[in-house]
């Protein structure tokens, strides 16, 4: 496991998930860590980790965001790691009901709030010369059928966002990077899964992937932290896709070739 000791981790949509698993992650291997989330839940993600300042604000808002690295570089001298994390669901319409107040609403946290965490964190990355930034994207921006048509637009424009920013911080030594989940059990798709268990179904979530099952956050957090950490150095502009190896093939028969 890599070591972040004396090292600063921004993460935001820390109040529970993938977010909240990485943060506790990037403590738990020594980093200071600002967890950044709209709810109040994000101060269960620091119990009990001295390492972990909650703080509260809106992905989406400049002015909240740019006081959250803020608060990185005031409370621990700087910012080596920032985990885009906070995302919004929604948008599961039909196109032709599909209204402009609904495109807005994910656009706004999916893609103009992770620009918002990329340029912030930016900002102090690159004259220290060295840092790393990574998106959560997800499979829905890779291909049609796993998520409404808002979200999956706003997770395609996450996995270019990674792949022009890195090239926008050509030669400042900040790496850009974007983690793309499959179905994980998340605060998003809790209602997917508390239901599977009262119908007795929960062994169909994930049944589409090769691995025949769903992720748990912490396996997509450890993706995270291996693309923010040295290990992950000459990795640069792309999109990880980490989904079971759903994303692996197109739609065939079920049963096993003869």
């Amino acid at each position: 496991m890599t070591d972040f000791t004396g090292r600063t981790a921004l993460v935001t949509g820390a109040g529970s998930g993938i977010g909240r698993a990485a943060a506790r992650l990037f403590a738990a291997r020594g980093a200071n860590v600002v967890a950044f989330d709209l709810t109040d839940a994000v101060r269960a993600t620091a119990d009990g980790h001295v390492n972990i300042v909650a703080l509260t604000g809106d992905a989406g808002n400049k002015t909240d965001v740019d006081a959250a690295v803020a608060r990185a570089v005031a409370d621990f001298g700087g910012l080596d790691f920032a985990f885009a994390n906070a995302g919004v669901g929604g948008g599961l319409a039909a196109f032709l009901d599909l209204t402009v107040d609904e495109w807005e609403r994910v656009l706004r946290v999916n893609l103009i709030g992770v620009f918002l965490t990329m340029q912030a964190a930016a900002r102090v990355m690159v004259p220290a010369g060295r840092g790393s930034i990574v998106a959560t994207a997800s499979v829905a921006g890779i291909r049609s059928g796993a998520g409404g048509m808002p979200y999956s637009a706003s997770k395609a424009g996450v996995i270019n966002l990674v792949a022009t920013a890195a090239n926008q911080l050509a030669g400042t030594g900040v790496r850009v990077n974007a983690v793309c989940p499959g179905l994980t059990e998340t605060g998003m798709t809790q209602l997917w899964f508390d239901g599977a268990r009262a119908r007795g179904t929960e062994h169909k979530l994930g049944q589409l992937n090769p691995l025949r099952r769903a992720a748990a956050p912490e396996e997509i957090a450890e993706v995270a932290l291996f693309l923010a950490s040295d290990a992950a150095s000459y990795i640069n502009g792309q999109a990880i896709a980490v989904d079971g190896g759903l994303s692996s093939s197109h739609p065939t028969v079920p049963g096993k070739m003869a």
